[in-house]
This record gives C-alpha cells, structure tokens and sequence, in this order.
C-alpha cells in the first residue's frame, strides 16, 4: 500500500476502533418468580369456580431487573440480574397455581377462559423490592374479589396484602431473588387465608 492510500485508509481504521465496546460482555442472568403453596388441598364440594383476571402491575415494576432499594430511598434496578419474563406475568401464573392448590375453589380459571366463573378476583402487584439495608424482601397484592351476577359485578371485598422475608445486608442477587420470592408467596398466604372466609360464606 503506497503513502497515499494508506493516508486515505487511517479514518476508517480509527472509526471501525470508535465501535469496539468499551467494557466486557457481562452475561445476563435470570431468575425464576414461582412461589408454591407447600401442599395441595383439594376443593370442598360445592366450591365455586373463580376467575383471575390478568394480574397487573403499579408504575416501576414493569422492568425485568431485580429491584432493590437503596439506603437513601431511591431505586436501584439489576440490569444483568433479571427474571425470567414480568413480573406480573409470573406473580399471574404462580397466584393461579396457590389458589387451586388451597382447595377453596374448584377450578382457578384465567382470563379469556369460557368456562362460567361464580367469583373474579383482580390483583395488583404493588410492591417486589429488596431492601438490603433493612434486611428484607418485601412484596405485596391489592385489588378486589367481585361476584359474578347475571348483567354485572358486584364487590364483594377490597384486599390488599404484603409481607417480608429475610434478607443478609450483603446479599447477593440470587438470594435476593429468592428472598423476594418468598415474601411474594407469604403474601399470598396471606391473600388465600383472607378469601377463606369470604368464599365459605356463600358458597357452603
């Protein structure tokens, strides 16, 4: 290559340097949000058949990064560290699972579903967090249990649960995830012990 085009060629060369990343491929990893009831019951005759419309989430909980709060109150999201899909998709799926194994329904349906439903719950995820400093997980639902009558809705209940798990201030990402995961299913206990007695009343 003579002097001329070399000249030419040394933009080109500074500018394929400009692309090269300027720190390592950090891998991402993901983290299951499934709490189980710890054992199956099954459903009293004459149970009714709800229905679980699609669990939603508050503003800020949308994001497939772990969340953790910070000593001075603001939020901290894992880019890398990351659960398997939305939150609230996955609290949709495990809430479904945990009410058909309390043994209050006879069937957990969920929305879209053709079968008749005599209850419909709606639920919010309202908070998912680690809070190292506190040494806590903390997770919590709000929404409502509505009876299904022939041309409407009527509320039968408002619900709003939460609850905390352990947590080690130097926890690392993974036992952060599990710590949240257990303080989801704790509040979920919690949800089911509350619908106990509202569904028994009408429906024994």
């Amino acid at each position: 290559m003579n002097r001329r085009a070399l000249l030419a060629a040394l933009p080109l060369l500074a500018a394929g340097c400009s692309i090269l990343p300027d720190r390592p491929n950090v891998p991402v990893r993901r983290y299951p949000l499934n709490p189980q009831r710890p054992n199956a019951r099954g459903a009293a005759p004459r149970a009714p058949v709800l229905l679980v419309r699609r669990v939603r989430a508050v503003p800020g909980l949308q994001d497939l990064g772990l969340r953790r709060l910070r000593p001075d109150g603001s939020y901290e999201i894992l880019t890398y560290e990351q659960w398997l899909a939305p939150p609230s998709d996955l609290a949709d799926s495990a809430l479904r699972a945990w009410l058909q194994a309390s043994g209050l329904f006879t069937a957990v349906i969920p929305q879209g579903s053709r079968a008749d439903a005599d209850l419909v719950l709606e639920m919010q995820l309202t908070m998912l967090e680690a809070v190292p400093s506190a040494g806590q997980a903390r997770a919590g639902l709000s929404g409502l249990l509505l009876r299904e009558e022939r041309l409407s809705s009527r509320v039968i209940e408002t619900l709003e649960v939460g609850a905390v798990a352990p947590l080690a201030p130097d926890a690392e990402a993974p036992a952060m995830a599990q710590a949240v995961t257990m303080a989801l299913g704790l509040a979920m206990g919690r949800l089911e012990q509350a619908l106990a007695p509202l569904v028994g009343a009408g429906f024994r």
